[in-house]
């Protein structure tokens, strides 16, 4: 399915490389990759119309931290997205240098946590993914973090402008081996937080609605003890309306959680996408827009694997070049960088051989497309929300990445592939508050932002 495009990357060094988040660096309402290097600098790509270049502030390039996950959303609800960056200098428990949460302001990036009055609420505990949270659904993002060996952490601002970790109060703050993390209405109507883990359970907490979360991954039968999860990704796999939960368990049976109306998980994975293998992201898109997504498995040291929808099942599908026998992938995110309708798929390596990034796009076959930017009411990208189109007689329906699994962030536009298919009956917004709003019959093959009903 992929071809290589890697050539497009000017001045692609061997260097060691984690987590890919995508979100508007510069402020010029295009999107940039930002990767995270560890104990090099940290990378943003932007495309300049013929290739991807280097244009990395200094503040943010941050070449004396051990960088591994990134997550962007509006924390100040000022419109832009700051910069959420997780720096791990040891496997588990206490480290030395506290993670980065970069705030810009008139083209300047700061970092919140080296303002003497945030030094008290630093990060110091080895996190492994950091993702967007709006528990109030007001517009106003929080950073959940995953850490290993520590109690989870949601930073917030308070009402003073000043950063507190508000996991304690809300019921957050378990201990546990945290690596990834997804947010979005999956059982409620507001943002629940799955979390992966590795020696324990995993967690789901439930948003009551009122600021707080409940832990149910027992009842939810999402617990999977017995696993190590590393990347995660949700999708609707039957077509049944509820989505799903694929999870990739390091070096054993990875999971297809299919989820029942009553609110339960049932594993439904099919053999060759449950056979074990060392996962890192797990990426889900539709990458041929053909109106179904695909599964990557982006694997480290062994071949990637794909997986499309066969008849009733998923099969295990040709990636082409993004297979990488060779590849040490650490992280892995897609965007639509040049605005063709077709996701781009990058990919970081490094752990233990320095390697370059690489980059993958698909043939153009033809078929159409629709792209949904919702904002909140402030302005910026509202992770969290839901879209839902529908087409030919289908419903497809996405959720805006507020941090994708293991590390990473996609962009947060809701892409649909359409096949064939040029006419839309409808397109549902619906935002982590509740609010709504219907575009009727959206022209395909274009990108549309779609304000809150009640923003600016």
């Amino acid at each position: 399915m992929f071809i290589n495009r890697t050539e497009l990357i000017h001045r692609n060094l061997a260097q060691f490389n984690y987590g890919v988040a995508v979100t508007d660096i510069d402020g010029d309402g295009a999107f940039e990759w930002v990767i995270a290097g560890y104990g090099f600098p940290n990378t943003v790509l932007k495309w300049s119309g013929e290739g991807y270049e280097n244009v990395t502030p200094a503040s943010l390039a941050d070449a004396g931290r051990q960088a591994i996950g990134l997550a962007a959303a509006d924390l100040d609800g000022d419109g832009d997205e700051e910069l959420y960056i997780l720096n791990t200098d040891s496997f588990q428990g206490k480290k030395l240098f506290a993670d980065r949460l970069f705030d810009r302001s008139e083209g300047e990036w700061t970092d919140l946590f080296a303002l003497p009055a945030h030094r008290s609420v630093m990060n110091l505990t080895a996190g492994r993914s950091v993702i967007a949270v709006d528990r109030n659904g007001d517009g106003l993002y929080g950073f959940f973090v995953a850490n290993y060996g520590g109690p989870m952490r949601l930073y917030e601002l308070d009402e003073d402008g000043r950063l507190q970790d508000v996991a304690p109060q809300v019921g957050l703050a378990l201990t546990t081996g945290g690596r990834s993390a997804v947010s979005l209405p999956l059982l409620t109507t507001r943002m629940d937080i799955f979390v992966g883990n590795e020696n324990g359970a995993n967690f789901l907490f439930l948003n009551t609605g009122e600021g707080n979360f409940e832990e149910v991954a027992e009842m939810a039968l999402l617990s999977d003890a017995g696993e190590h999860a590393r990347g995660i990704a949700i999708l609707d796999a039957n077509d049944d309306g509820l989505f799903d939960i694929i999870c990739g368990n390091w070096e054993g049976r990875s999971r297809l959680f299919l989820q029942n109306f009553g609110g339960t998980f049932e594993d439904a994975a099919p053999p060759q996408m449950a056979a074990p293998s060392r996962v890192r992201t797990v990426i889900v898109a539709d990458f041929d827009n053909d109106g179904y997504e695909e599964i990557f498995f982006n694997n480290i040291g062994e071949a990637n694997r794909l997986f499309a929808r066969g008849q009733g099942n998923w099969v295990l599908a040709d990636a082409g070049d993004a297979l990488e026998p060779g590849g040490l992938g650490t992280g892995a995110a897609v965007a639509d960088m040049d605005g063709d309708g077709r996701l781009e798929l990058l990919i970081a390596h490094g752990e233990s051989i320095m390697q370059p990034l690489t980059l993958y796009h698909t043939p153009d076959n033809g078929n159409h497309w629709l792209r949904i930017l919702p904002l909140t009411i402030n302005g910026a990208p509202a992770r969290g929300a839901l879209v839902t189109l529908t087409a030919g007689g289908r419903t497809q329906r996405r959720v805006i990445d507020s941090g994708s699994g293991y590390l990473c962030q996609m962009e947060p536009v809701a892409h649909f592939g359409l096949g064939g298919i040029a006419q839309i009956d409808r397109v549902e917004v619906r935002w982590p508050d509740g609010a709504v709003f219907t575009l009727n019959r959206p022209g395909a093959d274009q990108t549309i932002k779609v304000q809150h009903p009640y923003g600016f």
